[in-house]
């Protein structure tokens, strides 16, 4: 299983709206993608959030070959909707894991 993570740091002007978008619109049309099984939203605790807080988006592949398209058909297009919606409101990196059984 290969676990593509987004991790992003918010400005707390946009906190709800985003993490209501994240739930209903953004997540779903990443999974919609058919590259990955599903998605989770989760809060980092214990971090600093004078300036916002941060979270983390997780999609789960079953394989490589699928986070690997997703990178290559799909990924720059839903940056970009990210982008238009929230601009520099936002920080975000990936990264990409593998689960170890």
């Amino acid at each position: 299983m290969i676990v593509y993570n987004v991790t992003s740091k918010l400005d707390w002007s946009i906190h709800d709206a985003w993490v209501k978008w994240m739930l209903e619109e953004h997540i779903p049309e990443v999974v919609a993608t058919g590259c990955f099984k599903s998605g989770l939203l989760l809060k980092l605790l214990e971090i600093d959030e004078e300036d916002g807080p941060t979270y983390t988006a997780q999609y789960f592949a079953e394989t490589k070959q699928q986070q690997e398209e997703y990178v290559q058909q799909h990924a720059a297009a839903l940056r970009q909707k990210v982008f238009d919606k929230w601009g520099n409101r936002i920080i975000a990196f990936r990264s990409i894991m593998e689960v170890v059984q």
